[in-house]
């Protein structure tokens, strides 16, 4: 093969999925450095290497929804709160990982069972920790892995934060068939376990995702009392009764997310009703 005929490397500009609009706002956000706080519309233009008629639509845009203020004294513009917002989500999951990882540590050592903390990610629950419980005990699961919510316990803990209407839109085009043995099998199963779930202070199940494995998972609340996290435990089972379960566990985990909860501002929702 004549190595002079390969192709060369893609660019930016010949990848057809790529918006042009939306690199061009980012851009613009990215021309703002602590040393240049502020710039009229033409400073933003040559920082781009545009005319000010190509940066007009993306600096308006932006202004609009808040992401640049815009003095019209000075005909300047800095960066508004909207991108504070941006900050804080990904600052916020930075902290719920750090708050909540010596407390996981402490229920792993009172339980011996490995504890996770997940986030949903539309029909799926994602793991951000795991603390592996000293049996050594091997699992599927692993930080960064993506599991059905309606599955796994941690997944039914975060759906209750969902209203019913929200549910249904979320589901309403799932097959059921393509997961033989787990539950729920329909959108009306679903529906009946996420109304159990909803009234109940934690979720416990054994072998409905992963045969053999026992599971508990409480909620984890932010100052607003939304579910924002959810942590459980798991260990190896050899039966398939819940109440095989012990009770203690089950005060631990509720223990620990009312604890993360309180570290993240919040109010477990048994301290916030009494």
């Amino acid at each position: 093969m004549d190595k002079t005929q390969i192709d060369p490397p893609r660019t930016q500009s010949d990848d057809k999925y790529l918006v042009p609009g939306l690199i061009r706002g980012l851009e613009v956000l990215q021309a703002f450095t602590p040393e240049t706080r502020e710039m009229t519309l033409s400073d933003i233009a040559r920082r781009l290497g545009t005319t000010r008629s190509a940066a007009f639509r993306a600096v308006y845009t932006l202004a609009h929804h808040g992401y640049l203020l815009h003095d019209q004294q000075t005909a300047r513009y800095t960066l508004g709160p909207a991108v504070l917002r941006l900050g804080y989500g990904y600052l916020a999951t930075r902290e719920l990982v750090e708050i909540a990882l010596p407390e996981l540590e402490k229920l792993r050592d009172a339980t011996d069972w490995s504890a996770h903390l997940g986030v949903r990610d539309g029909r799926f629950v994602l793991y951000m920790l795991r603390v592996p419980s000293h049996l050594g005990l091997a699992s599927i699961v692993h930080v960064g892995s993506r599991l059905p919510a309606a599955g796994t316990t941690m997944g039914r803990v975060l759906l209750t934060d969902l209203n019913e209407d929200g549910l249904l839109r979320l589901y309403r085009d799932e097959t059921y068939q393509n997961a033989p043995g787990q539950t729920p099998r329909s959108l009306t199963e679903l529906v009946a376990q996420w109304r159990r779930d909803r009234k109940a202070d934690a979720v416990v199940q054994i072998g409905s995702f992963e045969t053999g494995i026992a599971s508990v998972a409480a909620p984890v609340r932010d100052i607003s009392g939304n579910i924002v996290a959810a942590i459980n435990v798991t260990r190896a089972a050899s039966g398939n009764v819940v109440d095989d379960i012990e009770a203690g566990v089950k005060t631990e985990v509720l223990r620990t997310a009312a604890a993360i909860t309180r570290l993240l501002g919040g109010l477990p929702e048994s301290t916030a009703t009494e």
